[in-house]
């Protein structure tokens, strides 16, 4: 089969489409044909050096895929051969098949195309893993987003407006603030223009957020800690802003706040499957409804992931950027 490789870390131009081995399914997984991968920030840290995979996993980048299941590995149960999936993965989207463990695999859901469908397993696993089994968001609480334009935050948004949450988004500009309003966002903070504590408290009557979901990490931390509401809970998922800040705990018990901080990827295979089975419980009735949806900004021919890289780091795009296979 063919792959993106990354012979040496770099910048978009260090993946290189690659004849490689074809992948194996062990007892318990499944060989996935890709019909689709989507392009994630830690595909981009893979790339330039700051994200290796767990030991063990696919060397190439890719966390999510859809595709058709071509082969079953030794004792595999539950999934046909032919039948069309989409599945969360560790590592490898970026090729024309990959292996998946059985417990990371779900459904196409219904009313959702092939292609699509790859741009949901990653968003709506952090999403839900995240803001809802470990913040607890309650219905009527406010969510505050940051990046509500981005693949996460437009799932993000939704999810939470499902549940009867506000939302709150930070995002750059009129243009991805507007995408955000029509998708169910309540509060639009441009982070260029606008300090988004003291927009949101002019939004909450001083309240805060309850939730906050934060892509930003060291450079947000002062401020979302002053954005919390008492009882709030601050979800870190990522480190665009670095990754050491201070933290001022007086002011973090004074709010009787929560700070947790999690990353997807380097989970034991059994805590992934929970998290799969919950999302295909609460998540994909909502798909199958048509109450949410995926956002794509564009699909790009797999062999030019480079470009599709250009565009993640550039902030051009809205949603999720998709290869096709």
């Amino acid at each position: 089969m063919y792959a993106l490789t990354i012979p040496a870390p770099g910048g978009p131009e260090a993946l290189v489409w690659a004849e490689v081995p074809d992948p194996v399914p062990a007892p318990g997984e499944v060989l996935v044909d890709v019909a689709a991968s989507a392009v994630n920030r830690a595909d981009i840290l893979q790339r330039q050096g700051f994200y290796d995979p767990p030991p063990g996993s696919s060397p190439y980048p890719g966390l999510e895929v859809s595709g058709r299941i071509s082969a079953l590995g030794e004792g595999t149960t539950g999934w046909e051969i032919g039948q069309e999936v989409c599945a969360l993965l560790t590592g490898g989207g970026y090729a024309q098949k990959v292996a998946v463990p059985a417990g990371q695999l779900l459904p196409v859901p219904q009313g959702i195309d092939l292609v699509t469908a790859a741009a949901l397993p990653e968003v709506t696993c952090t999403v839900w893993s995240n803001v809802f089994m470990i913040a607890h968001l309650r219905p009527g609480e406010t969510l505050l987003i940051h990046g509500g334009a981005s693949g996460i935050g437009t799932m993000a948004i939704q999810l939470a407006k499902a549940v009867g949450a506000r939302v709150a988004v930070t995002a750059g500009g009129p243009a991805k603030l507007e995408r955000c309003r029509e998708l169910g966002a309540d509060i639009l903070i441009d982070y260029r223009e606008q300090d988004f504590v003291a927009e949101l408290h002019k939004a909450t009557d001083g309240a805060g957020a309850d939730v906050i979901l934060d892509i930003i990490g060291a450079k947000y931390l002062k401020q979302n800690v002053k954005a919390l509401a008492v009882n709030g809970r601050i979800a870190v998922i990522g480190m665009q802003g670095g990754v050491k800040g201070e933290l001022n705990l007086g002011a973090l018990m004074a709010k009787r706040g929560a700070i947790t901080a999690t990353t997807l990827r380097a989970r034991p295979e059994g805590e992934k499957a929970a998290i799969v089975s919950a999302v295909r419980e609460h998540v994909w009735p909502l798909l199958e409804s048509g109450r949410i949806r995926p956002v794509v900004d564009r699909a790009i021919p797999m062999h030019e992931a480079e470009e599709a890289h250009r565009v993640i780091e550039a902030g051009v795009h809205v949603g999720k950027v998709l290869l096709l296979g």
